[in-house]
């Protein structure tokens, strides 16, 4: 079956709502990314609605990281220390916005998103 991004079928009492049409092409969703720290870097191309492009990073271990003064450099991510949209992500080094990872320079927060943009940056925390 077709993965979509359509209202629920199911009410929160657990009652029907019935639907008038069936899936449409638009309304396909995708396996979520999973972005991973490894050791080179892999980004994927995908053609989304409208005949455009969105790069996908399936793994890598820069990070353009920027400190509180603005300036910005690339390091070397080591591992996922904490994520707090999902805790089970950081054994696995799963990448996700807003995931705290540890780099050459000190701890960092990620504020990309990896499966959508192709790129990863963040910032340094104290």
């Amino acid at each position: 079956m077709a993965r979509t991004q359509t209202k629920s079928r199911r009410k929160s009492t657990g009652g029907r709502y019935r639907t008038n049409r069936g899936k449409r092409k638009f309304e396909l969703a995708s396996i979520p990314t999973q972005s991973k720290v490894g050791a080179a870097a892999k980004v994927k191309s995908k053609r989304i609605i409208g005949g455009n492009q969105k790069n996908i990073t399936l793994t890598a271990q820069e990070v353009s990281v920027s400190d509180a003064k603005g300036k910005t450099s690339k390091t070397t991510m080591v591992n996922v220390l904490e994520n707090p949209a999902n805790p089970n992500l950081v054994g696995r080094n799963i990448l996700t916005k807003g995931s705290v990872v540890e780099t050459k320079l000190g701890k960092a927060r990620i504020t990309s998103r990896p499966g959508q943009e192709g790129t990863i940056n963040g910032i340094l925390l104290k």
